[in-house]
């Protein structure tokens, strides 16, 4: 008896939540900040140094959110000092701008307009 040749496993792929708008995506698409054991905070673009680490979305809207809602403080237990908020400040501007707000919800593109074949009052 044959036995039927299985289709290969999908690979898995680690997925990441951001700590200012909640959404989950893959860890690649996150950016990850770490708490290092010198009490310093860094940007990990590696994602393998060691100490307590956050992540974010690559967007401005999530780090400025996260900076003024202190939820990145938060997230990595500690305080940000002078000189990483404004190493966090110098990242942000290389990130791109998205039009989402930091709640995570995307405007709608269209106003609603009532069931199909409805009349479109002007």
């Amino acid at each position: 008896m044959k036995r039927k040749a299985k289709a290969p496993r999908p690979k898995h792929v680690p997925q990441r939540t951001c700590v200012t708008c909640r959404t989950v995506n893959a860890k690649r698409g996150m950016v990850r900040i770490v708490r290092l054991p010198t009490g310093t905070v860094a940007i990990d673009l590696t994602g393998k140094r060691s100490g307590r680490g956050a992540y974010l979305c690559r967007n401005q809207q999530c780090w400025t959110a996260a900076l003024q809602k202190k939820s990145l403080e938060y997230a990595l237990k500690t305080t940000l000092n002078l000189d990483d908020k404004a190493a966090l400040q110098a990242y942000i501007e290389t990130l791109p701008v998205e039009e989402t707000d930091p709640g995570g919800a995307a405007a709608p593109a269209e106003p609603e307009t009532g069931p199909p074949g409805a009349p479109v009052e002007a």
